[in-house]
């Protein structure tokens, strides 16, 4: 069977005008704008959830992970099943699942049960952005596709932009538990939209096929263990048995998995979307943003306070360089796409905004002004804002529309699992790289001991904590030492950042070059 582009399919749902499609848009992006707010506010609160429930460190850090984790689980599987059972219904049920582990969350009692909800908030989370970008390929068509994906993108950069900030503001007025009832209003918002939802995407019954159990599960299963061996890679360390024998077991179900899924009559991942070389091209794009960008979200405000002497308020300022091109540049494409300017000529573009601006970032140092790195921040931040949302639009254009739900599903999978490996990569090199640096000068200062120990807190942003490890008895030699060695590792880990985005651009080139516009069972 041979899948059809959206434009050559267009069922008559999409035909101008049709009532509650505005409504609709709205709605979805209030929920798109709720997960990534969640995944970057909720580091935040982390201190005042540890005092209160007396966590251990361990425990306290899954208050993250397990989000992330069930996010990448079972986002394929979600959009699949979106499919089968309708996108209005599945995306319900994602909110509902969403605004019920969030008020759950925020009456935990311990952070056990917190982390229980964590991971169910993430399952939601997953419908969310699956059947919501399904959801939009069905409702529009056209230069109103493109904007709605471009708000869509846009959305998605402001949610990860204010999360840190608007979970300070609940947390230090209201309580950390009011970072997860907030969630749970705005989600209650989005459920009252529902039936406006359902009246804009008639004819949503779904395919009405057998879920694919085996397969779902399979797949959740290999995602478990391959984002817990990156979590915990570099706790364990990334050559230890336990870290290993994860990867070893996602890979040997992933080999199972694939050979179910050749054998399924109506599978949870199509294998012949695979084939659609453009479209596999197009699902890598998020994965160079994710090591060219996200990293640089993540780390970059801890280069700006530990190397440089910033003050976590100066930092935040001079992050919005690198945020502003995110909630400027998707409508700013949607626009140039609309005025005839190729889409793809756009992805080049975006992709190599990452390469040149992570290569120009090696411009910081401890005593760089912002005006030298404003320009290179600017053009990191292009990298990802071009990109974002045209991406999603471009991609589901190849699909037939029946399996909409799936694409978006796999394309999520690939952008969420790729952010979790490039921060968890760049977290690992760096504390390796500034360890290999702290053990080459530490025996020049007296008493100065414990390498490992000053490396890894040296690499969490803490060059106060990690010069008191040291017990070196010039503190401030020392301290002054622990930021050049701190700004040396930066930069060979941006030279690798810059080497895999560039190495990521010659493989999407190669794939958007060629391959059919069409994917082909």
């Amino acid at each position: 069977m041979s899948t059809q582009t959206t434009s050559s399919a267009a069922p008559p749902m999409r035909a101008k005008g049709r009532p509650g499609r505005t409504a609709t848009l709205a709605a979805v992006l209030l929920a798109v704008f709720v997960v990534p707010m969640s995944i970057s506010g909720t580091a935040v609160a982390l201190p005042e959830i540890g005092a209160d429930t007396h966590a251990d460190l361990a425990p306290l850090q899954w208050v993250v992970n397990a989000f992330n984790v069930a996010f990448a689980c079972f986002t394929l599987v979600w959009g699949s099943l979106a499919d089968v059972v309708g996108r209005v219904k599945a995306f319900a049920a994602g909110a509902a699942v969403y605004a019920a582990a969030s008020l759950g969350g925020a009456l935990a009692t311990d952070v056990l049960w917190l982390d229980a909800t964590r991971a169910l908030a993430g399952t939601g989370g997953a419908a969310i952005f699956s059947c919501g970008a399904a959801i939009i390929a069905t409702v529009f068509d056209g230069p109103a596709r493109a904007k709605a994906f471009a708000l869509f993108g846009t959305v998605a950069g402001v949610g990860v932009a204010v999360g840190p900030s608007l979970a300070g503001a609940l947390v230090q007025g209201l309580g950390w538990r009011w970072v997860f009832a907030v969630h749970a209003a705005a989600l209650l918002l989005v459920l009252l939209a529902v039936p406006t939802i359902a009246r804009a995407v008639p004819a949503d019954g779904g395919s009405g096929a057998r879920v694919d159990v085996p397969g779902s599960a399979l797949f959740v299963i290999a995602m478990v263990l391959l984002t817990t061996a990156i979590v915990q890679g570099s706790q364990w360390g990334w050559g230890s048995p336990g870290v290993l024998g994860l990867f070893a077991g996602a890979v040997a179900v992933l080999a199972v998995f694939a050979a179910v899924e050749n054998r399924r009559e109506h599978p949870v991942l199509d294998l012949s979307l695979l084939h659609n070389r453009r479209f596999v091209g197009l699902c890598l794009v998020p994965v160079a943003a994710s090591f060219g960008f996200v990293t640089m979200l993540t780390y970059l405000p801890s280069y700006l306070t530990a190397a440089t002497g910033r003050d976590s308020g100066a930092a935040g300022l001079t992050m919005l360089l690198l945020t502003v091109p995110v909630l400027v540049c998707p409508l700013l494409a949607a626009k140039l796409v609309a005025r005839g300017v190729p889409a793809l000529a756009l992805v080049h573009v975006s992709l190599a905004c990452l390469v040149v601006g992570d290569l120009a970032l090696t411009l910081f140092s401890p005593d760089v002004t912002v005006l030298v790195v404003a320009l290179p921040m600017l053009v990191t931040g292009a990298g990802m804002g071009l990109s974002a949302g045209l991406v999603d639009g471009q991609a589901l254009e190849l699909v037939d529309p029946a399996r909409a739900g799936m694409a978006a599903g796999f394309l999520n999978t690939l952008r969420l699992g790729s952010e979790a490996i490039a921060v968890a990569a760049y977290g690992s090199v760096l504390a390796t790289v500034l360890r290999s640096r702290v053990e080459d000068g530490i025996g020049t200062y007296t008493g100065a001991a414990q390498a490992d120990r000053v490396a890894d807190r040296a690499a969490g942003g803490d060059l106060a904590r990690a010069t008191e490890l040291s017990g070196a008895a010039d503190a401030e030699g020392f301290a002054h030492f622990l930021a050049g060695a701190y700004d040396s590792a930066f930069h060979t880990v941006l030279w690798g950042l810059a080497a895999v985005c560039a190495v990521l651009c010659a493989v999407i080139a190669a794939l958007l070059r060629g391959g059919p516009a069409r994917s082909t069972d």
